[in-house]
């Protein structure tokens, strides 16, 4: 069964048509949110909340657009509402109390790439943080744009079409993320 029938058998009330479209999307939808949210516990709150929304509309979904950029659409909506409640990002830290005292959970981790140069490991943390802080600091939308590019591989048009708006949009979205992201990596490159 192709998608346009396995929506439309959803849409007259075929549980298992739609349990094979959750099936199909459920690990991008998962994938996206974590990247966006980068916390497990809310990216796995935001695909439940976006299957039951997609269960809720699915009525609603006249083919205007692909199945696949109306998902999207649902689960960065989300995403951005979650994120603009949220307003400051949260981040966990590594440090955990043991009957051993204190540690650092990044230190026992092995940097293979870096074949246990301790100076190269450094400044790849520093790096992830900068990259960190200079994500916490950009718009939602800014945000959203870069990690859908860059961590997704999405292109432009597509991203203009999850986030209702204009290719040209969302290119100018991304250009000022880049810039925000190249002005505070300065010192890396």
């Amino acid at each position: 069964m192709d998608e346009e029938a396995l929506i439309r058998a959803a849409q007259a009330g075929d549980h298992d048509a739609f349990e094979r479209l959750v099936r199909t999307y459920d690990q991008s939808v998962l994938r996206l949110a974590m990247n966006l949210l980068r916390s497990p516990e809310d990216a796995y709150d935001i695909y439940q909340e976006a299957f039951l929304r997609v269960y809720k509309n699915l009525q609603n979904f006249r083919f205007d657009c692909s199945f696949h950029t109306w998902l999207y659409r649902i689960v960065t909506n989300l995403c951005l509402d979650h994120m603009r409640k949220r307003k400051v990002r949260r981040t966990e830290s590594t440090v955990v109390e043991t009957g051993a005292g204190t540690v650092d959970l990044l230190d026992s981790v092995a940097e293979e790439r870096a074949h246990g140069d301790p100076q190269r490991a450094l400044l790849s943390r520093e790096l992830k943080g900068k990259i960190e802080e200079t994500l916490g600091g950009m718009t939602a939308r800014e945000r959203m744009v870069f990690e859908m590019r860059h961590y997704q591989g999405m292109r432009l048009r597509a991203i203009g079409e999850v986030l209702g708006t204009t290719e040209e949009a969302a290119k100018n979205c991304l250009f000022r993320a880049t810039q925000k992201m190249r002005s505070a990596l300065g010192a890396f490159v």
